[in-house]
């Protein structure tokens, strides 16, 4: 995930993206009415990947046969990365 500082993150056409599954969101929002109707029309506007790419989340939608590819194309461009963290004077120790 991006927010996370994920490098790069691709998605599945038949990837779901979200917080929760789109049958349990429609339940809740819309307290049990026509849930099999708004379902349909929950995963369209928000539970799929391209809603998710155009928000930011995922740099791209990619077909399966291509992950591969991707992958190594990426790892290879993060090889030599230098990751920079800030000192911290204050360390959070497990007490």
């Amino acid at each position: 995930s991006k927010h996370l500082r994920g490098d790069v993150n691709y998605a599945w056409p038949s990837a779901e993206v979200a917080v929760m599954g789109a049958k349990g969101a429609v339940e809740i929002i819309f307290r049990g009415k026509n849930v099999a109707e708004e379902t349909l029309t929950y995963e369209h506007k928000f539970a799929n990947p391209l809603a998710a790419a155009q928000r930011g989340f995922v740099d791209a939608v990619i077909e399966p046969r291509t992950t591969r590819t991707r992958l190594c194309e990426d790892l290879q461009l993060l090889r030599t990365k230098k990751v920079h963290t800030h000192w911290k004077k204050h360390d959070n120790i497990p007490l």
